[in-house]
């Protein structure tokens, strides 16, 4: 089993060092392998986009020739989570500031984002969310965090705030705007690797 998490630019070793221990509280084995260049991808069973610069990571996901992979992977139904930049770039379609900074979307979930629909970094913030796949509430991390302005039939909406989403799945693809990987809680990372193992 290997899960790869894409290491352009963000928060890599954060949700590598998650992985290592939601995987080490499922009694599991599996190999962990970070992504810079083409060529990975396809050796991986799920993936990680992590949080960063969404404007710098969709250019050097093109550039890198990882994209495609990706969107391949997608098609296999194999399992793909994005925090924060990550669902951004899992959007089709996105609000003006998207389209003025011609930022790339992978396209893989039916929603539109609102690349920064909670403010800039002075207004990131944590509160208490209710998921529908965990018994308590989850504190989640939200950094200059963007958020799903509409979604299609097929997206299954996990968490908002007010009327922003902020969690949502459609099939075997998971988009966050939060960072799970900041907080020692592994239940969203678990709720992950439900998907694989």
């Amino acid at each position: 089993m290997k899960i790869g998490v894409i290491a352009i630019q963000g928060d890599v070793s954060e949700h590598v060092e998650a992985l290592e221990r939601a995987i080490e509280q499922r009694g599991e084995q599996a190999e962990l392998v970070t992504i810079k260049h083409k060529g990975i991808v396809p050796e991986c069973d799920a993936l990680v986009l992590p949080g960063g610069e969404s404007t710098t990571l969709g250019k050097l996901l093109i550039r890198e020739g990882i994209a495609d992979e990706i969107r391949d992977m997608n098609t296999a139904g194999k399992p793909i989570m994005g925090t924060c930049a990550g669902l951004i770039l899992l959007a089709t379609s996105g609000d003006e500031q998207v389209a003025k900074t011609h930022q790339h979307l992978l396209g893989l979930m039916d929603t539109k984002v609102n690349r920064n629909a909670f403010g800039r970094q002075r207004d990131s913030f944590e509160t208490e969310l209710e998921l529908p796949f965990l018994d308590e509430p989850y504190n989640a991390v939200f950094i200059r965090a963007p958020g799903i302005i509409d979604s299609g039939n097929d997206v299954k909406v996990l968490a908002k705030i007010d009327d922003m989403i902020v969690a949502a799945e459609q099939g075997n693809v998971l988009a966050l705007a939060f960072h799970p990987e900041l907080t020692f809680d592994t239940r969203v990372h678990q709720y992950f690797l439900d998907k694989l193992f």
